[in-house]
């Protein structure tokens, strides 16, 4: 049983140094990374119940992995060709269109979940 927990806990190592390299490297997940923050400190901050949680979790992920996937097109797309393509313009151009949807999505929530408690504050 621990050789198997150890090669699954191995498998994971990818992953996180794929997370490592773009938290270092790019602006936008950077911004992400703070908005998490102050997100989960307002959250804490609110009390936010249960279900509350969730459903903003599930948005801060969904911007997360929009992004990440965007970095890593962005990043195949500049292997494959560093002169102006149109069909590589549109890939990245699609993939940051995604993380713009997540992104409003998750603004969305956030105004649902939030906005009514900092309401009752004032």
């Amino acid at each position: 049983m621990s050789r198997w927990l150890a090669s699954v806990l191995r498998s994971f190592s990818p992953a996180l140094a794929g997370l490592a390299w773009a938290l270092k490297t790019q602006r936008n997940l950077q911004a992400h990374a703070i908005a998490t923050v102050l997100v989960g400190v307002l959250g804490l901050w609110l009390r936010l119940e249960e279900w509350e949680w969730c459903v903003v979790l599930l948005a801060v992920g969904l911007v997360w992995g929009a992004e990440l996937l965007n970095t890593a097109l962005e990043v195949l797309a500049d292997r494959v060709s560093k002169e102006w393509e149109e069909p590589i313009r549109r890939v990245k151009d699609t993939a940051a269109a995604a993380v713009l949807m997540a992104a409003l999505a998750a603004l969305g929530v956030g105004l649902v979940v939030f906005l009514p408690k900092l309401w009752r504050l004032l």
